[in-house]
């Protein structure tokens, strides 16, 4: 990699890129798939960052600055979003497994049109992205409980 400065200006971009994505979250009352599985995937790049940088630094006093930022990061994740952007995007999204589930058993027809055809599969993709992206949800909640 690069030297200490870069690191640190590299975790103070993907830090500030996560709180961007964090904060948009926690003003919207459902998230799609993919704003899901973006922000997932910015708490664990940060995260891991963090235990890395942290490991590296050790107790290095010339590195102040960016142990406290390192700090910051993870009680903001630790706050913010595992105490309670994580609980309402796994609610968010049992709720959309159910609602899609009932939407498919419910429909019994016995002749389809091409539109009902195209509709169902629509809902059989919806349904197929929710169950994969609540299983990566999940994932990092077993994570959470090894911490």
């Amino acid at each position: 990699m690069g030297s200490v400065d870069d690191i640190s200006r590299m975790f103070h971009t993907e830090s500030e890129k996560l709180e961007n994505l964090v904060n948009n979250a926690a003003t919207k009352s459902e998230l799609s798939i993919h704003e899901i599985v973006e922000t997932y995937y910015q708490i664990m790049n940060v995260s891991s960052m963090a235990t890395m940088l942290k490991q590296q630094l050790g107790g290095s006093n010339d590195q102040n600055s960016l142990i406290k930022k390192i700090e910051e990061t993870q009680k903001f994740i630790s706050e913010k979003f595992d105490s309670n952007l994580h609980p309402s995007i796994t609610i968010q999204l049992t709720n959309s497994l159910a609602d899609t589930t009932k939407n498919l058993q419910s429909d019994n027809a016995v002749e389809k049109s091409k539109d009902e055809i195209e509709t169902k599969a629509k809902l059989y993709e919806k349904l197929r992205q929710t169950m994969s992206t609540k299983e990566f949800v999940e994932q990092y909640e077993k994570g959470l409980s090894h911490d």
